[in-house]
């Protein structure tokens, strides 16, 4: 598999719609690509997925902090993959705080060998665009930028103004086309992040115009000439240790549908190589919960569903039973609203959810939680024993306050830390019997201790 990284010079230079459009282009072309993510983003990689016909994977140095792990799933199952294309997070030396290469785009170039393709936003500028690339070459001379594809520039004028002044300071890296400013190719945002694929009117008209422009302006014959190429190494100690264990033949129901569906493809994967049977269910639309032995609720946006999920009784009466018969239940950000006494809209409407733990969800104007944390139980729970360390992350526009009176507690202590400082604490994350429910999303390939917390509570262990 030959690979490449197109990452932004700097935060919200279009890249996804250029990502998109390449990935749509070269698939048009008869390639078989398989998209990645860099970083803990859920959103993007629908829309990777969508395009590509293959699912997107997320790579990220932080929640998945071994290396011989991280490249064994960047590796896994690529055998018949002709190109691997990875989309950056945020700018490209971002990460989390001031190190370049904490759990940035450009740390995950050189872990993974990827030769990059830089994104300009040539808006507003022209030569000032070669001191850009300049200093982003000069920065880390190990990072290996081997292209640059310049965005939203007004006119093809515009555009040799900007290629010549490249050309003429920073001979060495090409430039390899250009996208004009087209508002109606634009996809939305929402919370920091694109609307997810599916509520996007006409995205798939908006991806076919992104990738016909790319196809007439973007030299893709180079960019595949860039791309870098080597043996297949396959570790995968992890994955080797978890197929050791003694598993038990289950079910999980996985909640699915435009409420929840913010799941980690490695996650679901490791689930079915350890012989779980995974069972899709929608709590929007499903009368009743199918027979499973554990429910996994993931994130999402419920509130934007959260007439319909409190008017589904059934499903929410049936998973409060689930719950009081003390069968697993894991329920990750989305699932914490579900799970809440009521949600509270930005509106003021409120609208009663599964009543499992006494408190309410409330949607906020600004975003309350962003980014990686360390969560450390205060006694032995669902995802780990007390004083252990799971490494996750947040991103939530809402509260959860239990209810005035509530004997409900936290177990968590979330910590979070920027440049080897403590930044920040907060606490969350409750349990009622076998039921969780936080914030924190996880990835489980983290640790083998982490992995096998979460495992032995679902029942697969």
């Amino acid at each position: 598999m030959k690979k490449f990284l197109l990452a932004g010079a700097t935060s919200g230079v279009g890249k996804t719609s250029v990502t998109l459009g390449v990935i749509s282009a070269l698939v048009q072309r008869g390639y078989s690509v398989q998209p990645y993510k860099v970083g803990p983003d859920y959103v993007d990689t629908k829309f990777h997925s969508r395009v590509s016909g293959h699912a997107s994977r997320n790579v990220d140095d932080y929640l998945i902090p071994d290396d011989d792990t991280l490249k064994y799933l960047f590796e896994k199952d690529t055998e018949d993959i002709d190109l691997g294309i990875v989309e950056g997070v945020m700018g490209l030396y971002d990460g989390l705080g001031s190190d370049k290469d904490a759990h940035s785009t450009a740390s995950m170039a050189k872990k993974l060998n990827l030769p990059v393709i830089l994104i300009v936003s040539g808006k507003s500028i022209s030569t000032s665009t070669a001191a850009v690339v300049k200093g982003f070459v000069d920065f880390d001379p190990a990072v290996n930028i081997a292209g640059v594809i310049i965005n939203n520039v007004m006119s093809d004028n515009h555009y040799n103004l900007i290629k010549q002044a490249i050309q003429r300071y920073v001979p060495n890296v090409p430039v390899l086309g250009y996208l004009k400013f087209n508002k109606d190719l634009e996809l939305p945002s929402r919370q920091l992040g694109l609307v997810p694929d599916a509520e996007v009117s006409a995205v798939d008209s908006k991806i076919a115009g992104l990738s016909k422009l790319i196809s007439e302006n973007i030299d893709l014959d180079k960019i595949l000439e860039l791309a870098s190429s080597q043996p297949l190494t396959y570790q995968g100690t992890f994955a080797k240790e978890m197929s050791k264990l003694p598993t038990n033949p289950i079910s999980i129901g996985i909640a699915k549908d435009d409420a929840f569906n913010f799941y980690y493809r490695d996650n679901l994967e490791l689930l079915k190589d350890l012989g779980v049977k995974l069972v899709p269910f929608s709590p929007v639309n499903d009368p009743h919960l199918p027979k499973v032995d554990s429910i996994w609720l993931g994130g999402g946006y419920p509130e934007e569903k959260s007439a319909e999920l409190a008017n589904n009784i059934s499903m929410k009466n049936e998973i409060k039973e689930f719950s009081d018969a003390g069968k697993p239940i894991f329920a990750e950000c989305g699932g914490l609203m579900y799970l809440g006494k009521d949600l509270i809209n930005e509106d003021g409407s409120i609208h009663q959810m599964a009543n499992i733990f006494d408190g309410s969800s409330k949607m906020t104007k600004r975003l309350r939680k962003f980014g990686y944390c360390q969560a450390e139980p205060n006694q032995d729970c669902f995802i780990g024993k007390e004083s252990a360390i799971i490494y996750g992350h947040e991103f939530h526009h809402s509260t959860f306050e239990p209810s005035e009176n509530s004997n409900l507690k936290t177990i968590l202590t979330m910590k979070k830390y920027r440049d080897e400082e403590l930044a920040s604490t907060w606490t969350g994350g409750y349990q009622s019997k076998n039921t969780f429910a936080s914030y924190l999303h996880v990835h489980l390939y983290q640790s083998t201790e982490a992995a096998k917390a979460i495992l032995k509570s679902l029942g697969v262990i």
